[in-house]
C-alpha cells in the first residue's frame, strides 16, 4: 500500500502572465514581492510586451494607475498582502472614492496549500478577505493551474465596470 500524498496542484507564473497579457494589460507597478517574484516578477520584468514599473512604496501604484487609466493604458499592480495592507488610504482614496479602478495582483506569502485565506494561520492573510468585502472590492482566488482562466474575464469586467479587482495569489508561481 503506498501512503504517498499526491503532489499539490501546481501554478505556473506563465500561466498567469499569459492571461493578463490576454486581458490587454500592458504595465506592471510593483515592489519587490517575494511570493511572487521568481514564477511573476522575473518572468515580468523580462517579457518584451510588458513594461514594468518598480516602485518604493504600495501607495505609489495607486496614483500611477490612475494616470496610466487616463491615457486609456491597463495596468496591473502587483503586490503582496502586506503591502496591500499598507497602502488601504491610497485605495480607499483613489481606487474607491475617486472611482479609479485598480487590478491588484496580491501575493498571499505564507498561506497554506488548500487552506482558505480566511482559516489561514496567518493573521493578515485571514483578514484579507473580510477587509475586501467591506471595501468593498471583488476577489477571485488562484491556487493552481486550474484557476487561472478565471483571471481574463475578471480583469475585463472590472475595467469595464470601473471597479477595482484584487487577484489573490494563494499558491506561489512556479
Amino acid at each position: 500500500m503506498d501512503d504517498a500524498k499526491p503532489a499539490p496542484a501546481a501554478l505556473h507564473g506563465a500561466s498567469i502572465i499569459s492571461a493578463i497579457k490576454d486581458a490587454g494589460i500592458q504595465y506592471i507597478l510593483s515592489v519587490p514581492d517575494l511570493h511572487t517574484s521568481k514564477g511573476l516578477l522575473f518572468p515580468i520584468a523580462q517579457d518584451k510586451d510588458l513594461k514594468l514599473i518598480r516602485v518604493c512604496k504600495e501607495d505609489e501604484t495607486l496614483g500611477i494607475s490612475a494616470g496610466l487609466s487616463y491615457g486609456d493604458i491597463k495596468s496591473l499592480i502587483l503586490v503582496q498582502y502586506t503591502g496591500f495592507l499598507y497602502a488601504m488610504n491610497a485605495i480607499r482614496g483613489v481606487a474607491l472614492e475617486q472611482k479609479q479602478p485598480a487590478i491588484f495582483m496580491v501575493g498571499l506569502l505564507g498561506k497554506e496549500p488548500g487552506v482558505e485565506p480566511q482559516k489561514s494561520k496567518r493573521y493578515g492573510v485571514r483578514i484579507l478577505e473580510p477587509i475586501l468585502d467591506v471595501l468593498p472590492m471583488k476577489r477571485i482566488l488562484i491556487e493552481t493551474d486550474a484557476d487561472v482562466p478565471l483571471i481574463r474575464p475578471a480583469i475585463e469586467e472590472a475595467l469595464a465596470s470601473s471597479k477595482s479587482l484584487a487577484i489573490l495569489i494563494g499558491g506561489k508561481p512556479l
